[in-house]
């Protein structure tokens, strides 16, 4: 049998093969330029080495997982590795009740963990812990070289434990060893009190889901306290460290009419967004101070840099933390996830505070003012036979007044002053 050729179909085969071949190519170096061939060649005999020559038997699955944290720990102190526990833990934080010790961390840059700032009424806030305080130990394991969820697994606990973290702390001259018993934490977002008559105050300890209605709620109480007649207002922002983004625009939004309130820049385009204020105004522009230090971070940082760029009032205090960056949660299946920095987040002027914060229009550091007891000057009352006043009413309600102010003076004196600002505001209005 003679095998006859038939040129077309050979042509055509050739063509179909050249195509293929080309767009091999083609799909070859658009691999390429999207995974280094190399550096996932070398990854890959890494693990085989680890897995081969370790001392310690390890599954795949514990050196995958370790390399993922590796790879967002090393972007920036915000990235980072969602297990189901830690995905959890997240919801939890956000909707307002969870277990553990009641602090915000961060991995220092010094290999420490760093305490961004205790959470009001938590373990943490009533043993003492500072923002700023460096955690060196957590009971005797020593933190450098950990990661952040390996410090947050080692101090929560059962309820009702102890433990011991030893901390550094600026100011003192060797480290201190703080004891803490675990505890179920609930947080109530919002607190409000009149500080006296005319003038609220209003603490945001975390900013939650349920921060904004629950804000609103405050001032219109607070008002209706004050007969109508709320002459300022205290928004005390210190040692909160932020929470959902969202949270922070209603709380802007119940202060201003109109304008921007932030916007997000990133890589993509689903990082980009803005956030405007409606027309509704609970406030009704009553004079604000926002008080605000070191432990003011992310969400508190918005809505202080808003406040400030559209001069709806002073901010008072220390400059704030400075973490300028958005973290979006990416699912990676049912039970894994990645919180990844997609954006910065910027004030209404333009005003990036990563790394920079927010500096006060009105620098007040915290500390005690110790007033006299004595009185050394006479007055017409305290001479013998002085006439009595005729006019009923003033003097015992003057001195409750400023016996109140002197016990505000004593135990905080940040209040205190944006109290007093607050005072000659109202004047001059």
């Amino acid at each position: 049998m003679r095998l006859i050729r038939n040129p077309w179909l050979t042509a055509t085969t050739a063509l179909v093969i050249g195509i293929a071949v080309g767009f091999t190519s083609q799909v070859h170096a658009e691999n390429e330029s999207r995974l280094p061939i190399d550096e996932v060649r070398l990854m890959s005999q890494i693990l085989e080495r680890i897995k081969q020559s370790y001392v310690e038997e390890v599954t795949d699955e514990e050196l995958f997982e370790s390399a993922i944290e590796g790879m967002l720990s090393g972007l920036d102190p915000h990235s980072d590795y969602l297990t189901p526990d830690d995905f959890k833990s997240l919801r939890e934080s956000t909707s307002g009740e969870f277990g553990g010790l009641g602090i915000e961390i961060i991995l220092d840059e010094t290999g420490f963990v760093r305490v961004v700032a205790p959470i009001d009424d938590t373990p943490a806030f009533r043993a003492g812990m500072q923002s700023g305080d460096l955690i060196t130990k957590i009971d005797e394991t020593p933190v450098k070289g950990m990661t952040i969820n390996d410090a947050v697994s080692l101090m929560r606990g059962k309820p009702g434990t102890d433990i011991v973290l030893t901390i550094a702390r600026e100011g003192e001259n060797g480290p201190l060893e703080v004891e803490i018993t675990r505890d179920i934490i609930k947080i109530t977002s919002v607190r409000s009190r009149m500080l006296e008559t005319g003038y609220g105050y209003i603490r945001i300890s975390q900013f939650q889901e349920r921060t904004g209605p629950d804000f609103v709620n405050a001032i219109e109480s607070l008002r209706d306290e004050a007969n109508g007649e709320l002459n300022g207002l205290v928004l005390d922002l210190r040692n909160n460290p932020g929470g959902v983004l969202q949270a922070s625009v209603e709380v802007v939004d119940a202060l201003i009419s109109e304008g921007l309130i932030v916007y997000t820049e990133g890589r993509t385009a689903n990082s980009d967004s803005r956030f405007t204020a409606r027309s509704a105004n609970p406030s009704e522009n009553v004079n604000l101070v926002v008080l605000i230090n070191g432990g003011s971070a992310s969400a508190s940082e918005i809505v202080a840099g808003a406040v400030q760029d559209h001069k709806r009032g002073l901010i008072m205090g220390t400059q704030s933390f400075g973490k300028g960056s958005v973290q979006t949660i990416l699912p990676l299946d049912k039970d894994h996830a990645i919180k990844l920095t997609t954006a910065r987040y910027y004030t209404p002027s333009g005003r990036s505070i990563q790394a920079q914060g927010i500096v006060p229009d009105v620098i007040v550091k915290p500390g005690k003012l110790t007033q006299q007891d004595s009185e050394p000057y006479y007055k017409e009352a305290d001479l013998a036979g002085a006439l009595n006043n005729d006019q009923e009413g003033g003097t015992e309600a003057d001195s409750e007044t400023e016996q109140t102010e002197a016990d505000l003076a004593e135990r905080d004196y940040q209040l205190y002053q944006a109290l007093t600002l607050l005072k000659g505001i109202s004047f001059f209005k």
